[in-house]
């Protein structure tokens, strides 16, 4: 059994994808909002400062409005968000407030954290609500981010979003949940003799390999999005777990040092 890992982290950043939020047919998971407010307010309780990087607004409006399938259309897919994230908010706002927790809300675009000034203001805000014991609940705007030439607004993804937060913000640990229990070495829903990884240290190219290379897709979430955002946490010199968000209380094992899901680590010289 491998034993516990060190990781001593204050400041964490927790990323949850959609597939954590909304069940398969497109209702909103509420127990599973109801399992994350519970354990991110007990992290704060325990004097942990703790940023939520949520996806789910697409997937809330797409509910709202009786969509079965995610429209193509740009503009579609924003006037869903527009719909999704009041009611994604509302949500959150009600489950945390059971436990007694604030909350904030901070939508981000590309260009915003490009700008020295707009950016230093963002991490200015993201303190502020740290020190006051507030979860700040971070999203792309995806109502007016677009990737248009030299238009750059767009994050490309939440998992790339949840690593440029944490590198804002100085996070020791970022936390992503997904539905897949970690990276393995090759798709465990394919093959099952899948091995999974307890602790990777770089990004190299059999990592990528393993991956599934450039632009391909691992299970129904993009790995190399999450291998992307691991190497930026690593050049920064700080930690990602990748770990199945089914159940969010899993979070408390994570934080506690439990050897679950995969562990992103610089090597330790």
């Amino acid at each position: 059994m491998a034993k516990k890992r060190q990781l001593d982290a204050k400041r964490i950043v927790v990323k949850v994808g959609t597939s954590t939020l909304i069940h398969p047919n497109g209702k909103v998971n509420f127990h599973a909002i109801d399992q994350l407010c519970y354990v991110l307010t007990g992290l704060v309780n325990d004097g942990k400062q703790v940023v939520l990087v949520s996806s789910g607004a697409i997937g809330v409006g797409m509910g709202q409005v009786g969509l079965h399938e995610r429209p193509e259309s740009i503009p579609a897919q924003q006037a869903l968000a527009a719909i999704g994230q009041s009611g994604l908010m509302s949500v959150y706002q009600q489950r945390f407030s059971l436990y007694g927790q604030r909350i904030g809300q901070i939508l981000l675009t590309h260009d915003v954290l490009e700008y020295p000034l707009s950016r230093q203001n963002a991490l200015n805000t993201f303190n502020s609500l740290l020190e006051w014991g507030v979860i700040p609940i971070v999203n792309e705007n995806d109502t007016v981010a677009v990737d248009e030439m030299d238009h750059h607004t767009k994050f490309g993804d939440n998992d790339q979003l949840s690593a440029i937060v944490s590198s804002i913000v100085d996070a020791d640990l970022l936390v992503m949940l997904s539905d897949i229990d970690g990276f393995f070495d090759k798709n465990p829903r394919k093959y099952s003799d899948a091995k999974l990884f307890e602790r990777i240290t770089k990004i190299d190219e059999k990592a990528l390999e393993a991956a599934g290379g450039k632009g391909s897709k691992f299970g129904t979430g993009g790995m190399m999005t999450k291998l992307k955002a691991a190497q930026r946490m690593l050049e920064n010199d700080k930690m990602m777990i990748l770990a199945n968000g089914q159940d969010p209380a899993i979070i408390f094992d994570l934080v506690k040092g439990e050897p679950l899901g995969t562990l992103f680590v610089k090597e330790e010289k």
